[in-house]
């Protein structure tokens, strides 16, 4: 294919989206009934009627716990492809290789040469893959515990400054304006 065909394709594609929306949409509009009444024009709290103005300012520690909390959760997610190479080399560092040692190889990208020997011949080259392998494992490990300790470093922070507390102190404030700030 060659790249105007493929641009060809996206603006199709994307053109097809589009009018298929649009088109929804408008038949929504044709088709659907329309009756207002003040029952159904009035804003919709989960059953219960709305008191006072719907323009109501939330507080601001929703927003910032459900931040830090996507933030550290989607960090754990890096742990996942970490932990399955950790784990074929650490496989392939037992001191008996498998016979699947050789996919595992395969599925971490390294080369037949540094592919281990089985184990009725053990070489010294399969015994230097090995210490290769215990090196690699090492040096994933070190990767993980500094990517680890940078984690820990933004949590200490966050939890330094107060983040994760769901009553700050207001410190600093001249007298009676926590209480103003309780009433509004």
């Amino acid at each position: 294919m060659t790249p105007i065909s493929i641009v060809a394709y996206l603006v199709l594609f994307a053109t097809v989206a589009f009018l298929f929306v649009l088109i929804s949409l408008l038949l929504g509009r044709l088709f659907r009934p329309s009756a207002p009444s003040p029952q159904k024009l009035e804003p919709y709290e989960c059953g219960e009627p709305a008191v006072g103005s719907s323009f109501v300012q939330f507080d601001l520690r929703f927003y910032v716990v459900a931040l830090v909390f996507i933030i550290f959760e989607v960090e754990v997610a890096f742990f996942f492809p970490w932990a399955s190479v950790f784990g074929k080399l650490t496989r392939l560092t037992a001191p008996s290789f498998s016979s699947g040692s050789a996919a595992i190889c395969r599925q971490l990208d390294i080369p037949a040469s540094a592919m281990p020997a089985a184990q009725q011949e053990i070489t010294p080259q399969s015994k230097s893959s090995a210490s290769d392998f215990r090196r690699l494992a090492l040096a994933s490990m070190v990767d993980i515990v500094a990517f680890f300790a940078v984690l820990l470093v933004g949590f200490a922070y966050v939890w330094k400054r107060g983040d994760l507390d769901w009553v700050r102190a207001h410190r600093g404030l001249p007298s009676g304006a926590t209480e103003k700030m309780q009433q509004s």
